[in-house]
């Protein structure tokens, strides 16, 4: 067995992948996974969507095995794989507690920073009830969600033949919309106060597929993204520095370690007046 040596990154955080279905972005995921080096790798929920497959035909082919290819190599290599089922992989959630061969299957997990910053690492979609507007609006916004990927879909595949790199439309649309930045404050808010309430440090989820990466009255909150519209994913540095990365690499947001935040303050020196 080929053993893990060095890794770049202490942990990753990927969630939303939706694989099956026709939004995934599987080959850049495939070509993340293939160029990823980390001790842990959490699965943030909705990696396999099983909802699409059993609604919809699902979209399987050589970029989609390649990423199940790229996961099985990771823990062949020795990465630990963390499971936190979402919503659309919500039947997985009834082997939560399991201990597979490189892999734990857990419905909420804890995780330590290098610098014992413990954050809580869930979906998200248990905060469904306290960010969702009406039935009625919330099926038209699924619709209308539908429409927008489905453009996305089609803007992007114009970009690729242009040499242009990966833009969300999506995400540029709901960036706009009032009612979805009031959705994703709710959703932000309420993340916050649950770690809060759990005496953590801060969160790690996904579920809305808006990345971010802040701090807020002293908690932590980290929203890796998703692999439909943002291709992004979230990282530990081996100093407990958390990092939000494009799906080539690139770093989008950097929150430093408080323990380098400190350590970069100029030490005054002599007595106080």
């Amino acid at each position: 067995m080929k053993v893990l040596t060095a890794p770049r990154h202490r942990a990753v955080f990927i969630s939303d992948v939706h694989l099956g279905s026709a939004h995934c972005h599987a080959a850049e995921l495939a070509e993340f996974l293939e160029n990823l080096r980390t001790r842990r790798l959490y699965l943030v929920g909705d990696i396999i969507d099983l909802w699409w497959m059993a609604e919809r035909r699902a979209a399987w082919g050589p970029d989609q095995r390649r990423v199940i290819d790229a996961l099985q190599a990771l823990a062949r290599a020795g990465t630990e794989l963390v499971y936190v089922p979402g919503n659309h992989d919500r039947p997985v959630r009834n082997f939560c507690g399991l201990v597979l061969p490189n892999m734990r299957l857990r419905r909420r997990a804890i995780h330590v920073t290098a610098d014992g910053r413990r954050l809580l690492v869930t979906h998200g979609d248990d905060y469904d009830a306290l960010t969702q507007f009406g039935n009625l609006q919330e099926r038209f916004g699924d619709w209308l969600y539908e429409r927008i990927l489905a453009g996305n879909r089609l803007t992007n595949r114009v970009r690729r033949r242009l040499g242009l790199r990966y833009w969300s439309l999506a995400d540029f649309l709901k960036s706009r919309s009032g009612a979805a930045e009031r959705y994703i404050a709710r959703f932000v808010q309420a993340g916050l106060d649950d770690a809060g309430r759990r005496g953590l440090d801060g969160i790690v989820c996904g579920h809305i597929h808006r990345a971010g990466l802040f701090e807020a009255d002293g908690l932590v909150y980290a929203n890796d993204g998703d692999w439909v519209e943002s291709l992004t994913a979230l990282a530990e540095e081996p100093d407990g520095s958390l990092v939000l990365l494009r799906h080539d690499g690139g770093e989008l947001v950097r929150l430093p370690s408080p323990v380098d935040r400190v350590a970069q303050v100029p030490q005054r020196t002599g007595l106080a007046a």
